[in-house]
């Protein structure tokens, strides 16, 4: 099926339902000669993974790695990278009982629409379980980008109408909801807890960045950095916006205000502000590429909703099982893979678009 892969040069296949036998991965296009091991990736994995508290599903996977191709004695072989992870607590029997009803807010129903089957369980490869490949991948990625001094680094900046005050960056995984703000991320506990004892869920804003970008990374016209962002985003299970920069936030200034005056800054060109995010005209800039997200509020609650069969037969429906009470703290790991792989892939590309990339 179409739509499985992601990226050119560093390219990205995912594979695997939430309760099969195992989800999983492949790199290609990984250069040789880059050290990796499995606990490079099993850092985000776990930074993912299910059950580590309780702002998260209750289904208990521990998520272990492993590598089956594409490295030896410790580097990549320039060949594909194949990673696994299986799955130890696959519960389908949960789904039994809704397995052809339509979950509201769900892709049941639009899966059904395109294939005319299925996967019930978990919603097959709809879930987010699925993202597993996506971070696996994400952390090669940044093994390769953090070569060129490139970090990516991801928080969750509000939940509902709480909304992070402070930031600071060693505070962010001292907390289970990943904030920067000790205090807000407290209100966030707080919240979660309330809004469960409700049987209800949660959306919220994770914010991403890039630091250490060269400037000159992105395609004009139809493959635009940010566009490639805004696509590797939006593809994410449960986010429904993504901004660049201030985002929609510039439909509010004036061009005096939006502008970002350019200076000389350590011996390079750079911006004296960043309203556009570190990308102009779909190329970077140099700044810090800044992107914010918009995940809705988990699908699956167990109030009793309306909903109609497979035949359109109407009925009640109430989701029961495990379930994120709100995605955002593992979010932030997926949107943080994200990133990585569209500047990975573009910091290939981008040797190919000058004979003189040593330069750069």
């Amino acid at each position: 099926m179409p739509g499985n892969s992601f990226g050119q040069l560093f390219r990205l296949t995912t594979w695997g339902e939430s309760h099969g036998p195992a989800v999983g991965c492949v790199v290609d296009g990984c250069p040789a000669g880059l050290p990796l091991a499995e606990a490079d990736v099993q850092r985000d994995l776990d930074r993912r993974r299910v059950g580590q508290s309780r702002v998260s599903s209750a289904r208990q996977e521990p998520d272990k790695l492993q590598i089956l191709s594409g490295i030896f004695e410790g580097r990549t072989l320039g060949t594909p990278i194949s990673m696994l992870v299986w799955n130890t607590d696959a519960k389908p029997s949960h789904y039994d009982d809704i397995k052809d009803l339509y979950r509201p807010g769900h892709a049941d129903y639009t899966w059904d629409a395109k294939f005319g089957f299925r996967d019930w369980r978990g919603g097959g490869r709809a879930s987010a379980r699925e993202t597993i490949g996506r971070v696996a991948g994400g952390a090669v990625a940044k093994l390769l980008l953090a070569r060129a001094g490139i970090r990516v680094l991801g928080w969750t900046a509000q939940l509902a109408d709480l909304r992070a005050q402070v930031f600071d960056e060693d505070e962010i995984e001292r907390n289970i909801m990943r904030c920067p703000d000790a205090a807000v991320a407290n209100q966030m506990i707080a919240l979660v807890d309330a809004v469960r004892h409700d049987l209800d869920t949660l959306g919220g804003i994770v914010e991403v960045r890039a630091r250490g970008v060269p400037a000159g990374l992105g395609e004009p016209v139809f493959d635009k950095l940010d566009a490639e962002i805004a696509r590797a985003m939006i593809s994410i299970p449960s986010v429904k916006g993504v901004e660049i920069g201030d985002g929609f936030a510039v439909a509010l200034a004036r061009g005096s205000q939006n502008n970002d005056p350019f200076i000389l800054h350590d011996g390079r060109i750079g911006t004296s502000t960043n309203h556009a995010g570190g990308i102009l005209g779909g190329i970077t800039n140099g700044e810090e590429i800044v992107v914010r997200i918009a995940a809705k509020p988990p699908a699956s609650i167990a109030q009793t909703q309306q909903t109609v069969d497979r035949a359109g037969n109407p009925a009640n429906i109430a989701v029961h099982g495990r379930h994120d009470p709100t995605v955002l703290p593992r979010l932030v790991p997926v949107a943080e893979a994200m990133l990585a792989l569209v500047l990975a892939d573009h910091l290939l590309r981008q040797r190919m678009a000058r004979y003189d990339f040593d330069a750069m």
